[in-house]
Formats: C-alpha cells, structure tokens, sequence
C-alpha cells in the first residue's frame, strides 16, 4: 500500500477523556491506583489500593502494518503478486475486512493505515519497517514477520534464535524511541508444516514448490525417508522457538499484546491458502487472520 501522509482523524470528546483517563493511571503493571482514604487526622491508606489495569486501547483510530509476504497478500490476488487491498492487517477488499476495515471502517482504513510489510522479509528488517511505521505516528502497529527466516535453503540457514530475539528487540526499541505510546498487536509464525501437509494434496500446488517456495520445509514434499522428515522437525522446532521469542519479548512491554499462538493453532485448510501456490493465504485465509487479530485486540483481557 503507499506512503499516505494522512492526519489522523480528530478524535471525539469522549475518546479524548478515555485517553486522558487512561495516561491518568500508572503504566507499569505493578504500580497502584486508588483514591485516598482518610479517618480522624490519618493519612491515606495506600495499602489497600488496588492494582492498575494494563494499558490497552481496544479501539485505535489508526493502523500500520510490519511483516512479510503474508501481510503483503502475495498470492491473494493473482500468481506471483503483491495484493496488499487483501492484506489480513489493512486491506481495502471487502471478502477480506482487515483488521483495519474492522476497527475503522472502510473509508476509515483507506485514510488511517499503513502497510511497510515487504514480500522476502526477515527479523533483520524489522527495525527498519517500524521506523516507518513509526512516522505514521498510530494508535497500533501489527507484526507479522518469521516464516522467511525459517524458510530457508537449509536447516543451517535458519535464523538462529538469538539473532532472532536480538532483532525483534531492536525493533521494539526502534518504534519505542519515535512512537511511545503506540500499541502493538504481534501475530505467532504459522505452522508451516501444517501448511506443508495441506498443502501437498496439490499436484499443482507441489509443481510451485519446486520453484523454490520454502525449500527447508516444502522441499521434496512427498519425501518421507527419515532425512526429509528429520529436517520438517527441526524447521518446525525452529518456529516454535521464534513464537517462543515473540511472547517473551512483547510481555515486556506494557502496550504490546502477542496473540497467544492463535496464528499457529489456527488449522488452515485448502479452502483458506492460495490457489496460485497452496502456501500463502488466500483472501479466506486472509479474513481468517484478520478475525484472529480482531478478536485479540478487541478483547478485554489479552490471551491466555
């Protein structure tokens, strides 16, 4: 989607007094909030007040969009092809109702959101992509971002976990030093070999594969000899650790929500992936994620 230099909409008086009411309140999940009690010349009990709730805007006015290829809506469309209007995240297309569409409106997500996903990205470009995420100035950034560092030629070219966790760190860091008080709702990695399993019915499907689409995992896709099979575990063993790495780096951060492995769990079928290449979501697929993202932002309590 372009650059649009757009002002965020004026926010009503309400909102207003919601926002000044919230800031109101400690940040930090263990500071207290209360007002104080008072008896015959005693000073306020301020043992008895109770906890703060996090911060958490559960309906931002604007959107900006961080990740790879599935934000993008590669394959959504047509073969071999960005379609951001499907993207899961800010998408336009009516089928989908992106997160965006959901939260805003559609004249609403056309005005206020942002998609600086790129098709092929890794961790490493995540700093870069939340610095220009982060001159939107938006109520929420969304992540999205993880499979093309498991999908690799080898296992061995794999992003290691630490490099992985040191990257997503600076990205936070990034969008924390240019947009503070920005929320961040982060996606878990998809299971991909349960997209490889899927997807494998697919003699078409398996002709793409060949091309080069996700070689560590897609690779040789009716090899069931112990070698294929070795190699499938450890992809997958890879993925669970970034997810691992998502949860742990995001609940550090009071205004970050990671989906709980929602994305992961979530069991696409062959009627929710691209029909061009039996991978990447389609535009089912695509309104299933942006379901997902709906509901956890939406929800009073982040998930378990």
């Amino acid at each position: 989607m372009p650059h649009r230099s757009v002002r965020h909409r004026p926010r009503t008086a309400l909102a207003a007094l919601a926002t000044v009411s919230l800031l109101g309140t400690a940040v930090l999940t263990g500071c207290d909030s209360g007002s104080d009690r008072t008896t015959k010349g005693a000073t306020s009990d301020a043992g008895r007040r109770p906890a703060a709730a996090p911060v958490w805007d559960r309906s931002p006015e604007s959107v900006a969009a961080v990740g790879d290829s599935i934000t993008r809506g590669f394959d959504a469309c047509s073969v071999l092809a960005d379609c951001p209007e499907a993207s899961w995240s800010t998408g336009t297309d009516r089928s989908v109702r992106s997160l965006a569409v959901r939260l805003l409106g559609a004249s609403g997500a056309a005005a206020h959101s942002w998609n600086h996903a790129e098709t092929g990205a890794r961790i490493a470009q995540l700093p870069e992509q939340m610095a220009l995420a982060a001159k939107e100035d938006p109520d929420l950034v969304t992540v999205m971002i993880g499979a093309n560092d498991a999908c690799r030629d080898s296992v061995r070219g794999l992003t290691p976990v630490a490099d992985f966790r040191a990257s997503f760190e600076a990205a936070m860091r990034q969008l924390r030093s240019a947009a503070p008080k920005a929320q961040v709702y982060v996606s878990s990695v998809p299971d991909l070999k349960r997209l490889w399993s899927t997807g494998r019915g697919s003699q078409l499907g398996k002709q793409i594969w060949k091309l080069g689409l996700c070689p560590s995992m897609l690779g040789d896709a009716d090899d069931m000899g112990a070698s294929a099979v070795a190699r499938r575990a450890a992809v997958q063993d890879r993925v669970i650790a970034y997810n691992g790495v998502l949860r742990e780096v995001c609940a550090k951060d009071a205004r970050c929500r990671y989906d709980g492995g929602a994305v992961f769990d979530y069991r696409f079928t062959g009627k929710q992936l691209s029909q061009w290449d039996w991978f990447h979501p389609g535009r089912n697929g695509q309104a299933r994620l942006a379901e997902i993202a709906y509901r956890n932002v939406t929800a009073a309590r982040p998930p378990g």
